[in-house]
């Protein structure tokens, strides 16, 4: 691999934003890979970036937790303007409650070009930790991605939404998980998972139910960084078969 450190310049106009994946290094993309093995200064999303991800590589890394938007994009700006390669690493997949469009707009005022490589959502490794689809014939065939009211958002349509009977993804839920049960609309006994760190080596997977789900996430001491899916995909009694496997 060619060594880009030993190249830098001011042809470095590019800052590149990078899913790392649910947990598990091995399941961040290969281009992000790539660039995160050729930076000079990653930027990482604190915690919910597995650190064996930045033990491959020798860049300067500043964790942003608690840093302020301005103090992100100053960093990265000058970085950039030494000529080195700068990636800003997500966790998960950065369209997906990443608050990157705030950092792109700001970067915009210094005329920086952002390049977003995707990355596998918290939500694909719950599903695939689970063994489940999302979407299930004869079950249902729409997935409703939400949150829950909290710090950061005033209102939700937590309520509304579960009237749809559609299989519900809930992100940055669990520390509230018995009034999000409390809310949503569905039959007492529509099943529940709650998976923990999907993924990660220390990954908790806590299966039930509308009406018992709550009490036993808040009996395993489960307040974070677990993925709340509700809907009949995650205990399928009946459903039809796809037609692509359906007799001809």
């Amino acid at each position: 691999m060619t060594d880009n450190k030993n190249n830098k310049n001011s042809s470095n106009s590019k800052i590149y934003f990078i899913g790392a994946g649910p947990g598990d290094p091995e399941l961040i993309t290969v281009k992000g890979q790539r660039l995160l093995d050729s930076a000079d200064l990653i930027v990482y999303a604190g915690s919910l970036v597995n650190p064996e991800l930045l033990s491959s590589t020798d860049a300067q890394k500043i964790n942003s937790y608690g840093m302020r938007l301005e103090d992100i994009t100053s960093t990265m700006v000058e970085a950039l303007s030494r000529g080195e390669k700068v990636v800003r690493l997500h966790s998960g997949d950065p369209s997906l409650y990443g608050a990157i469009i705030e950092q792109i707009d700001e970067l915009a005022k210094h005329n920086v070009e952002v390049e977003v490589i995707p990355g596998v959502s918290s939500l694909f490794a719950a599903s695939a930790a689970l063994g489940i689809q999302l979407t299930l014939k004869g079950v249902s065939e729409t997935l409703i991605i939400s949150r829950p009211v909290g710090e950061t958002l005033e209102e939700d349509d937590l309520k509304e939404l579960s009237r749809h009977g559609a299989t519900m993804a809930v992100f940055l839920g669990t520390h509230t998980i018995d009034e999000i049960m409390k809310t949503v609309e569905y039959p007492p006994d529509t099943p529940v998972a709650v998976v923990y760190h999907a993924s990660w080596k220390d990954q908790k997977i806590i299966k039930g139910t509308v009406e018992d789900i709550a009490e036993k996430v808040i009996s395993a001491g489960l307040t974070q960084s677990a993925m709340i899916l509700i809907g009949g995909v995650v205990d399928p009694v009946q459903y039809r078969r796809s037609h692509l496997y359906s007799p001809q």
